[in-house]
């Protein structure tokens, strides 16, 4: 297959129109209908193969559930399968146009959380693979998943490729929305929440409302009676095996003074002086995600005033080297949890004011609180029109999040204003739709034959 790019660059100091007449003239060196196609490469790995390579390095025991959870449908296949898809994407068209992209924009890596300002906004929220790279690679992951997920909920081929293409149109329209605007206001907008319920039917709406509603209940403080348990006059984390469970190798790495000192200097000064006035009660490992499984992940139960009614819980949670990184080059940060760090705030409007990243036992990390007003929604449970509402949001939050970093005039002129985009991306959406269906029966067969170990958790 032969690779169409460019390396176009252009000035800062250029104007808007003349960086959108720039991304108009490498249509020439790459035609946008050849984004829509896509065949296995003659030397493809073998997708099993390197799922078992992207296992390195992982809690051995926890690799199984981590199978387990892939095995549960085609869509969760794909969401653990980002090693797989990183390769694939290598040998696609890009423009040689570049921004600070997540890696793993799937529709379940989108969600709504609260800002510092305890707004609840809608945008990403998973950066484990965020490098610097080709804006076209998560904007066909994320192409990718609206069909897989659409065939998950018994839609038609037909009402499928609607969808994408509905999709697409939106992350094109809100990057020519975008490409108008002055830097700061592109660096301060965010998606509008309620708009995107609007949209949604009346049923839909209600039951949304009232999970946000729920949502808001989610502080430290209403976490805590849910997580943890008085033993002998000291409160600990409830175990609850295999998600939860007190390992002594977590317990050991937290125990170890430098990891929290080299967390503390990843913050400015006035969070260090909010985590001072807490102290460690205790830190328990705990199973998160899909792809993350195997990972080391924990859980840290800090109070303040030594006072049950002000606790604080963080996730402490292992960050390997990106997917993309043996086709993009290496991170420029010698620590993947600052590497996470950085292309967290870069792409979303506003980061948890925690966010921080340090190093243990030869391993990155970054640190984040556990749950703060945070809602998932769940796209594989939505009727028609929910999931097209939903799609459509989240094809617009990428745009928000790509334009933060890259140009979007430039990005913007390479789309134009016609569906030519639009269409080869959901032509790309539905080819890479039966890849995944595939590599997801490979993997079935693996389990089945007993060449691969898998377990169903809860």
């Amino acid at each position: 297959m032969t690779v169409i790019t460019s390396s176009v660059e252009t000035p800062n100091a250029l104007t808007r129109q003349a960086r959108y007449a720039a991304g108009k003239a490498l249509r020439s060196h790459v035609p946008r209908i050849s984004h829509g196609d896509w065949a296995p490469a003659a030397d493809r790995p073998d997708p099993l193969n390197l799922l078992t390579e992207s296992n390195q390095g992982r809690i051995e025991d926890l690799i199984p559930i981590r199978y387990g959870r892939m095995s549960r449908s085609p869509f969760n296949f794909f969401r653990g399968a980002a090693v797989i898809m990183a390769n694939d994407l290598s040998q696609t068209p890009i423009t040689g146009l570049k921004a600070q992209i997540c890696g793993d924009a799937h529709l379940a890596n989108f969600g709504i959380y609260a800002t510092p300002e305890r707004k609840q906004v809608f945008d990403l929220n998973d950066f484990d693979e965020t490098l610097h790279g080709p804006w076209e690679w998560d904007v066909k992951r994320l192409a990718a998943s609206i069909v897989i997920a659409g065939r998950q909920n018994g839609y038609t081929t037909a009402v499928n490729r609607e969808i994408a293409i509905a999709s697409m149109q939106a992350y094109r329209q809100m990057m020519q929305k975008l490409a108008t605007m002055c830097h700061l206001d592109i660096w301060y907008f965010d998606i509008n929440l309620h708009g995107i319920i609007e949209l949604m039917n009346r049923q839909s709406r209600q039951r949304i409302l009232k999970t946000i509603q729920t949502a808001r209940k989610k502080t430290n403080l209403h976490t805590f009676p849910k997580m943890t348990e008085l033993v002998e006059g000291q409160y600990r984390i409830k175990d609850e095996p295999p998600l939860i469970v007190h390992n002594q190798a977590v317990a050991n790495m937290e125990s170890t003074r430098g990891f929290i000192e080299r967390y503390l200097a990843s913050l400015p000064e006035d969070r260090k002086t909010l985590l001072s006035k807490y102290h460690l009660i205790d830190v328990a490992e705990k199973v998160v995600g899909v792809g993350s499984v195997g990972t080391i992940c924990a859980v840290v139960l800090l109070l303040g005033n030594n006072d049950p009614q002000d606790p604080l819980f963080l996730q402490i949670k292992q960050a390997q080297a990106s997917v993309l990184e043996p086709y993009l080059g290496s991170s420029a940060y010698t620590n993947h949890g600052h590497r996470v760090v950085v292309g967290q705030r870069l792409m979303q409007s506003a980061s948890d004011i925690f966010l921080g990243w340090t190093r243990a036992e030869q391993a990155d990390f970054y640190v984040r609180q556990l749950r703060d007003l945070k809602v998932s929604l769940d796209a594989t449970t939505m009727d028609q029109k929910n999931f097209t509402s939903y799609t459509q949001a989240c094809a617009s939050a990428l745009a928000r999040a790509h334009a933060r970093s890259g140009d979007p005039a430039q990005i913007s002129g390479y789309m134009g204003k016609s569906d030519q985009f639009d269409l080869a991306l959901a032509s790309f959406a539905e080819t890479y739709a039966n890849q995944n269906e595939q590599d997801y029966a490979a993997l079935l067969e693996a389990i089945k034959q007993g060449k691969i170990k898998a377990t169903m958790d809860v």
